[in-house]
């Protein structure tokens, strides 16, 4: 079922164009790379945008739409967004490999592949902002970087910690199980409703029916068991402050007031641990600024863009 959204009439004016792209994993053995597009790819700027954990490219679709339509002056802006290997409409990793390293790796392969020319910003939400600082820490060239709910310490250290130990029982029990079983209980609706309830902040009825739709639609579409068991590992494992200090590009960090994955805490201190960050933050949300508060977003990503660099 598609429940309508209160941005169904922005979404109707995004032209977007579906392509594939082949991509060497670490052992140099090709996989199929699903990424969608949208604006003019003789910009002056690409924007690649990495999703969270379990989601795809429609979670940021929102941001995408409110950049260049939602505006009557959108920037020069060429916008490019996969969906992460073995999630949604891509292939896995042809090793098997679905760790932070494996993923920092397809995200500079990528981008090889895509060769892109001009101005190159990198954007990752939740887990992305993860894969991002660790593909930009370790090489990926890129002259901007921007981190939406970044995971700014380790998930079992948030405000709501004791949610992200019942997720790793829940991942534990989905992996020991037999396969077919396993596999029913990580796309089990009513559970896949209860993350969906809990992250979402807005009192707004249709929009957090929207929400729960979405998730509904998209947050079970992974390849196999083994894909997001170990994807969601390194989304425990790892966070963005092991990255900061490595990663001297310019940096905006947006941050939700509401987020219980992240206290705001813990932002404001990831800030001061990269050399050139910005940290912008948004009231009334949380880990969802992508569904709940994209206006806000696109507007402190246009200003970003449109600073001027030192020479």
């Amino acid at each position: 079922m598609i429940v309508s959204s209160p941005y169904d009439k922005l979404m109707e004016r995004l032209p977007v164009r579906e392509l594939t792209a082949s991509v060497p994993g670490l052992d140099r053995a090709c996989s199929d790379t699903r990424y969608w597009e949208y604006g003019v790819p003789t910009a002056a700027t690409i924007l690649v945008l990495v999703h969270g954990f379990r989601g795809d490219h429609h979670g940021l679709q929102l941001i995408v739409a409110e950049l260049l339509c939602g505006d009557s002056n959108p920037p020069d802006l060429y916008i490019v967004a996969p969906d992460l290997p073995g999630f949604g409409e891509s292939a896995p990793l042809p090793d098997g490999e679905h760790s932070l390293t494996g993923y920092a790796c397809w995200l500079r392969e990528f981008l090889r592949v895509l060769a892109p020319a001009g101005r190159l910003v990198v954007l990752g939400h939740s887990f992305g902002s993860i894969v991002v600082a660790a593909a930009v820490a370790e090489g990926l060239t890129a002259d901007d970087v921007i981190l939406i709910n970044p995971i700014a310490a380790p998930a079992l250290s948030g405000p709501r910690g004791v949610l992200t130990r019942l997720a790793v029982f829940y991942y534990w029990v989905a992996a020991t199980l037999p396969e077919r079983w396993g596999y029913a209980l990580l796309q089990n609706r009513a559970i896949v409703r209860m993350m969906s309830v809990s992250m979402a902040k807005t009192r707004e009825s249709a929009l957090r029916r929207w929400i729960h739709n979405q998730h509904d639609r998209y947050f079970s579409a992974f390849a196999n068991r083994q894909v997001v068991m170990a994807a969601f590992t390194a989304s425990v494992s790892h966070d963005v402050s092991e990255f900061a200090a490595r990663i001297r590009q310019p940096t905006l960090l947006i941050a939700a007031d509401k987020d219980d994955i992240t206290p705001l805490s813990a932002q404001y201190r990831l800030q001061t641990l990269f050399p050139n960050a910005t940290l912008r933050v948004i009231e009334n949300v949380g880990h969802l600024i992508h569904y709940e508060k994209p206006k806000p977003a696109a507007v402190f990503i246009r200003e970003f863009l449109a600073e001027e660099r030192p020479l």
